[in-house]
């Protein structure tokens, strides 16, 4: 027998769950399928939330053939064959076939590229699902080509509507005595995934022997050995929560970085990318205002390549609640970005002759080295001279920001340089 997941996989959109604002009353995927007026889209959504779905139903309300590939084990020889196909079938004036790609993201360059001459030409209606954020995963002229709508996790109520909907018109379930007394620990082992939740409903139920099921917290937690909370490495949760962890810590909320930090271990994370991400924040965020962070995230990242886990955890821990309550600044971020744009626009400026090397006899008569002037001759190691070229003389990148260590810079580059460059 088919999975209860597969069972009750919709078959129009009255029976779909979730993605009102895509499938509701008056919105655009409704009003697409209801004036015929079919365009080539991209699905961006988290797994099990009804992308496979939702494309099925479109090629059947809309009465069109739907070619079907799966990016993982298609290749351009498979997509040929396909658009082949589809030319057959317009010479007849028939509107065009629906080709549904499942994770188009894993295509590579010359395998979307393919298909753009197709979608222009109309040969093809394209629909692509993916879990990855095509602005990166997928090429800008098919892109440019699509429509993007991003899927959402479903929501409480729309577990609800399925829980419902599985108890009363499953053929199997309808026939149990299922009683629910407790739903939140199976909402929350389905994350918002559709498919998933259906699967542990299913073990759960399955797992029971008696007459009457009972459904709640205890017993649903007790038959899932697993933890199935979603967490793709490779996936947008691993950026969006990496994302999170970064501006907490740059936020200075010790307590919001720390739990980001334990939802990327619970999810297996590489320990590896978490301590190379504290040390680019180090710098970034922390930076002047307290250089001590730099040394501690550089010592985090070599203790948890030689500890590992599970004690690594603990100084991560450490490391993520000293950043997140120190001192911030961003003042060599900007000053090093400030400069790299300025030097793009302004070029090979010539170096000041006294600031060149003069290895050779023709080089010293050019001039080269002549007039340097050896800091550690003069008193306290200074002795005013010009270090930029000619024409920028006096341009600020570095600008100290308002905390105690960089306060000190200012005071310096004032006593030294006086007026010459800004420092706010």
């Amino acid at each position: 027998m088919q999975p209860l997941a597969e069972r009750l996989r919709p078959k129009n959109l009255d029976e779909y769950i979730g993605q009102k604002h895509l499938v509701g009353k008056g919105a655009i995927i409704r009003n697409m399928i209801e004036t015929g007026r079919i365009q080539s889209i991209i699905l961006w959504g988290p797994p099990g939330v009804g992308k496979t779905t939702l494309a099925k139903i479109i090629a059947k309300s809309s009465s069109r053939q739907m070619f079907s590939l799966s990016a993982i084990s298609s290749g351009v020889k498979e997509v040929r064959e396909v658009l082949d196909s589809a030319k057959r079938q317009t010479l007849f004036s028939n509107p065009s076939p629906i080709l549904f790609i499942d994770e188009i993201h894993r295509f590579n360059k010359s395998q979307q590229d393919s298909l753009l001459g197709a979608v222009e030409q109309g040969i093809i209606t394209l629909i692509g699902a993916t879990t990855e954020n095509p602005s990166f995963e997928v090429n800008s002229p098919l892109l440019s080509r699509c429509e993007v709508y991003v899927l959402k996790p479903l929501e409480k109520a729309d577990l609800e509507e399925l829980l419902n909907r599985a108890l009363t018109q499953d053929v199997v379930l309808k026939e149990k005595n299922i009683k629910i007394e407790e739903t939140t620990a199976l909402f929350r082992q389905s994350g918002g995934d559709a498919r998933k939740f259906l699967n542990v409903l299913e073990t759960v139920i399955n797992a029971e022997t008696s007459d009457e099921i009972v459904i709640n917290d205890e017993i649903v937690s007790k038959r899932l050995q697993k933890n199935t909370s979603i967490y793709d490495k490779k996936g947008e949760m691993h950026y969006d929560i990496i994302s999170a962890f970064i501006k907490s810590i740059r936020g200075s909320d010790a307590n919001a970085a720390i739990y980001y930090l334990a939802r990327m271990l619970n999810g297996g994370e590489d320990l590896k990318f978490i301590a190379r991400r504290l040390v680019i924040s180090a710098s970034e965020d922390i930076g002047l205002a307290n250089p001590n962070a730099m040394l501690l995230a550089n010592a985090c990242f070599q203790a948890v390549n030689t500890v590992g886990y599970p004690e690594s955890r603990i100084m991560l821990a450490e490391c993520v609640i000293y950043m997140a309550n120190s001192p911030k600044s961003n003042s060599a971020y900007m000053a090093i970005n400030a400069a790299m744009d300025f030097a793009q626009k302004t070029g090979d400026l010539a170096i000041p002759l006294h600031l060149r090397n003069a290895p050779t006899k023709l080089m010293e008569q050019l001039g080269y080295a002549k007039e340097y002037k050896y800091a550690h001759d003069y008193e306290g190691n200074f002795v005013k001279q010009e270090f930029l070229p000619e024409e920028i003389s006096g341009t600020t990148f570095y600008i100290p920001q308002e905390n105690p260590a960089e306060q000190k810079a200012k005071d310096t580059i004032k006593r030294l340089w006086e007026n010459k460059y800004k420092t706010e």
